[in-house]
């Protein structure tokens, strides 16, 4: 499990996480729209936050190639300090948790966490 922890961790940072350019296969050049787009609840489909999040709790927060995901990140914050939640499930869950677009503490939960975590 240890190894493909690392194996995962390597993959991730092997490239950018603020421009996702990892092999995707199937003809794929372009990251999914989703990578960037924040939300909660987090489903089937991952974002930058969700991984850089797993990074961070992997003891990988204070690594040099975050870099570009973390100013990303601080790039979506809005001028209140708030995140917006970009992608929602409403819909696919029993309650909604956010309206899409608005500001969420969710959201901004999840982003403060890795900002902590980098920043101390």
């Amino acid at each position: 499990m240890e190894r493909a922890i690392q194996q995962g961790a390597a993959f991730l940072l092997s490239g950018d996480p603020a421009t996702a350019a990892y092999p995707a296969g199937w003809g794929n050049v372009k990251p999914s729209p989703s990578w960037f787009k924040l939300g909660f609840p987090l489903g089937y489909v991952a974002d930058l936050l969700q991984n850089v999040t797993v990074l961070c709790e992997l003891g990988f927060a204070k690594d040099a190639r975050l870099k570009g995901a973390v100013e990303w990140l601080l790039g979506q914050q809005e001028p209140s300090g708030r995140w917006r939640n970009q992608s929602t499930s409403n819909g696919k869950t029993w309650v909604e948790i956010d309206k899409r677009g608005q500001l969420s503490k969710w959201v901004t939960l999840r982003a403060c966490a890795v900002l902590k975590a980098v920043y101390g």
